[in-house]
């Protein structure tokens, strides 16, 4: 079906990544096509390195056993560039890695994949820096299907981000969807495997499975602890919180757990890249690790799988179709940052005085653009408030800001300052 033939944006990244690093380390959530993407980089370009990588994956039992009896031995035995797949359940590999590299720093030797980031694989982050660079991998984006069915080519592509920071934004609003068809696609997701169900209750059913299978296996295994009956029911009340601050008191006392220990099950989500935390922008960065994050589901459909909604349901409560809508495009966000030329870190933005601003790009060199997320299918000059206000607190380094609608045109309303249709975000530039 149409999966087969998306190539994933991150794709460019990997290979370029190889082509300078001994080490590179491509984590992701389950099912999220690690394995896919890894497999098809040789099949991309036949004559390159990868084509003759080797492919091992930790999730076969004989190959488990023999990297956990012998990691010297195992890594010792392997020659020309390999592909290591669910690294994360031979923790002792890292060192061996790292002594195998240390006498041969041959670019793109490793090509390592987990379903386990390095914030819960300290052993793997330390053995291995200055040796290693980490790509993320998330769900589909939904600008990578658009450019699959346009059969675009990845190298002609931009992102949103690219062209906000541009001196001129450029964006042709004829192809933007309507509100049913942007309530559609973001209640389908990005998971590859329920692009292919068109049944509600298969969805669920596979949603089901993937969750138990992370909380129950996944997370045990990473925290060696059997007692963690309450991730489910954490789990669902972050997801129901999705986009909103993380207020860590509070949802302490609401599942009646320390609060050191839910850090700790926030960490381990994150860890296995069900959720994102977006933090705080302001001026002062002292003062970021003060202000409250904001917290995201990894994919809009497993968010509304938690939530118990559906498309209807979106459609007749304006309040929640705002909540998932925002999530959903934090999330396009955090995806395309993985790829664009911009390099660039998104936070959120919010004041006592009132001003906020739900998502805030800020690049390497502190010139900030700030994104405002509405359901409705206009908006007034009300709707940029809180763009004012980051623009006046950042000066010279306010780009632009713009609020994401469910509206059809852009429509300027100061210098700086537009409406833009949801559905830039899946548009590619030329």
């Amino acid at each position: 079906m149409l999966i087969a033939v998306i190539t994933r944006r991150l794709q460019k990244t990997l290979s370029q990544a190889l082509s300078d690093t001994p080490v590179v380390f491509l984590q992701g959530a389950r099912q999220v096509g690690k394995t896919t993407l890894v497999q098809t980089l040789g099949q991309m370009s036949p004559q390159s390195i990868d084509s003759t990588r080797r492919y091992i994956t930790l999730d076969d039992a004989t190959a488990l056993a023999a990297a956990t009896a012998d990691p010297e031995g195992f890594i010792a035995g392997l020659t020309g560039p390999v592909t290591i797949d669910e690294v994360q359940r031979a923790p002792g590999l890292a060192l061996a890695i790292k002594s195998a590299v240390d006498r041969d720093r041959s670019p793109g030797r490793f090509l390592l994949t987990g379903s386990a980031g390095v914030l819960v694989l300290p052993r793997l982050a330390d053995s291995l820096a200055g040796r290693m660079e980490i790509l993320t991998l998330w769900p589909l984006a939904e600008s990578e299907t658009a450019s699959a069915e346009k059969a675009r080519g990845q190298d002609e592509a931009s992102t949103i981000i690219d062209r906000l920071f541009d001196s001129r934004f450029d964006f042709d609003d004829s192809s933007s969807p309507d509100w049913p068809g942007m309530i559609e696609l973001i209640a389908r997701g990005g998971y590859p495997e329920i692009r292919s169900r068109t049944s509600p209750q298969r969805r669920a059913a596979w949603f089901g499975s993937y969750l138990s299978t992370i909380l129950q296996r996944d997370i045990r295994d990473l925290a060696n602890i059997e007692g963690l009956t309450q991730m489910p029911r954490l789990l669902s009340l972050l997801a129901n919180r999705s986009a909103g601050l993380i207020n860590f008191a509070d949802v302490a006392r609401t599942v009646s757990m320390q609060q050191t220990t839910l850090k700790r099950y926030v960490a381990l989500l994150q860890g296995v890249f069900l959720l994102e935390l977006v933090p705080a922008w302001f001026i002062n960065t002292s003062k970021r690790l003060a202000k409250a994050p904001k917290v995201l589901l990894n994919d809009s459909g497993l968010l509304m799988h938690l939530i118990g909604a559906d498309e209807q349901r979106l459609i007749s409560d304006p309040a929640l179709a705002g909540h998932v809508l925002e999530s959903w495009v934090g999330m396009e966000l955090k995806k395309q940052l993985g790829w664009s030329k911009i390099d660039a870190t998104l936070h959120h933005f919010n004041v006592h005085q009132g001003d906020e601003v739900d998502f805030v790009l800020e690049d390497r060199s502190g010139r900030v653009v700030g994104i405002e997320v509405k359901s409705s299918a206009s908006v007034d000059a009300s709707a940029f408030r809180g763009l004012r206000g980051l623009a006046k607190l950042a000066g010279k380094r306010f780009v632009r800001g713009i609020v994401l609608y469910a509206g059809r045109s852009v429509v300027a309303f100061e210098p700086q300052l537009a409406a833009v249709p949801l559905g830039a975000l899946l548009s590619d530039g030329e």
